[in-house]
């Protein structure tokens, strides 16, 4: 490389860093961190939040957005990123899935990678500095979309290998992980840890594991399964790396015979947290400014007492690895903390609306022991539920001179369309002996058809005007 295009490249770089730090400073630039586990609907929000603000921002469909209801939004569209080496986020794909041009609309296809996505929201400006600079002004919203089984490694980044091992080996015996456990846990049982290494053994237990923890996410919704790369592995398919699992701890000996198979386990263990976690949450979990999480709480409740206990665990560990506290102006500019965080008990329109109020306080306890924190430190915490694409739409039944509140929809993977009762769920976390005998019974709905290309929310306005109205105001 000549020394004009080195020069070049340098000027281009520190130009970029100082437009960013500009904006940073006239509060100009968002980082939203859209977190949640698999099945939560983070494509789905994403997607509703680009047609919305690009194509759909009017008084009457987001009238609690005050950007728009005050008819200060001008336009928005989407920008090219800042992260050149990250894919973009596909937003037609998602977008023609909901809404094809012809046959049915289904949800769109996880995430298989990291992506991202910048917007630029151009408005008018009414008050602050940026009046100042001029009546218009462009906030840049940065937004991450990436698998959520890797999101369950975080914890990882504070364990070692005794440590991981005293968590997850004990979950396998035990219901109703115990089901699925049996040939895996019999492979562990017959491995001579101490022995010199056998890749091939190594290799066919890991397979084991793996084969076990893909069941798991498809039949259940347990939250805790790890490694998340066993179960998206991308370029890392067949690599050493994954070929590691757990272990009864008491059978980790605190002299490990070099070459041994427990030698290889842990190193393995090792490798996998520095050279994939580490990199993850370095690269993609730092410098954000504001956080949705979004909970598929009612799947949950689906499964019972364990599986809603586990996912309330997992949230309150992954929360404590990101950055909290109070933004002033220094703060956004040298050192960015998530000031504001949004739980959201997502896909409310499962059930009746006069529920909703039940399944945010529902979220609220699953969370309290996490946000307790945040508060202490100066985060401002919102819990509501939402749903970022309605997939029903509400009907009332009159039965025996009574009015049901009822839903219509068509359930997922069916074929017809029908009006349906759903249950009312509980207002906090009930323990074991008060979950109800009959369990719960929340169904799962396809998208709806939209002849007008539209499609419509519960709430999506309140989330925008918390997450971003004072950066617009």
């Amino acid at each position: 490389m000549s020394r004009t295009s080195l020069a070049k490249k340098t000027f281009s770089s520190i130009k970029g860093k100082a437009q960013n730090a500009l904006h940073r400073s006239l509060d100009q630039q968002v980082k939203l961190a859209v977190t949640g586990l698999s099945g939560s609907g983070k494509t789905a929000f994403i997607t509703a939040l680009v047609k919305h603000l690009t194509t759909q921002a009017s008084d009457k469909n987001l009238p609690f957005f005050d950007v728009v209801r005050e008819q200060r939004h001008i336009a928005t569209k989407v920008v090219p990123q800042e992260a050149l080496k990250v894919p973009t986020f596909d937003y037609a794909r998602a977008v023609n899935a909901l809404l094809p041009d012809d046959g049915m609309p289904c949800w769109p296809a996880s995430t298989q990678r990291i992506n991202t996505l910048r917007l630029a929201i151009k408005y008018q400006s009414n008050a602050g500095l940026r009046g100042h600079f001029s009546a218009q002004s462009t906030l840049y919203l940065d937004i991450i979309d990436y698998p959520g089984e890797w999101l369950l490694d975080l914890p990882m980044l504070e364990q070692n290998y005794t440590q991981w091992c005293e968590l997850q080996y004990p979950l396998l015996t035990e219901y109703p992980r115990v089901n699925s456990s049996a040939e895996f846990l019999a492979a562990v049982n017959q491995l001579d840890l101490n022995a010199p290494v056998d890749e091939n053994a190594l290799a066919r237990i890991a397979e084991l594991y793996q084969t076990m923890l893909v069941g798991l996410k498809k039949d259940t919704k347990l939250a805790m399964l790890q490694p998340g790369r066993m179960l998206m592995p991308g370029d890392l398919q067949g690599a050493p790396l994954l070929l590691f699992f757990p272990i009864a701890s008491e059978q980790i000996t605190t002299e490990v015979v070099a070459g041994s198979n427990l030698a290889h386990l842990i190193k393995r263990f090792n490798a996998y947290v520095k050279e994939v976690v580490k990199p993850f949450y370095n690269e993609h979990f730092r410098h954000f400014d504001r956080q949705i999480v979004l909970v598929d709480v009612l799947s949950a409740l689906n499964e019972g007492h364990e599986t809603l206990q586990e996912q309330s665990s997992v949230i309150n560990q992954l929360l404590a690895h990101f950055s909290y506290g109070e933004s002033g102006f220094f703060k956004r500019l040298f050192k960015p903390n998530i000031d504001k965080i949004l739980f959201a008990a997502n896909k409310s329109d499962h059930i009746a609306a006069k529920h909703h109020k039940d399944l945010a306080l529902l979220l609220n306890s699953l969370v309290h022991e996490q946000s307790n924190e945040l508060k202490f430190d100066g985060v401002q915490i919102e819990t509501m539920a939402m749903s970022s694409i309605s997939a029903t739409q509400p009907r009332q039944v009159s039965d025996k001179g009574h009015t049901l509140e009822c839903i219509y929809g068509k359930p997922l993977n069916e074929a017809d369309w029908l009006t349906y009762l759903p249950p009312q769920p509980p207002s906090r976390m009930l323990n074991k002996h008060e979950w109800p005998a009959q369990k719960f019974e929340f169904l799962a709905f396809a998208p709806m058809p939209s002849p007008d290309k539209q499609l419509k929310h519960i709430r999506l306005d309140h989330v925008l005007q918390y997450l971003l109205g004072d950066k617009l105001a």
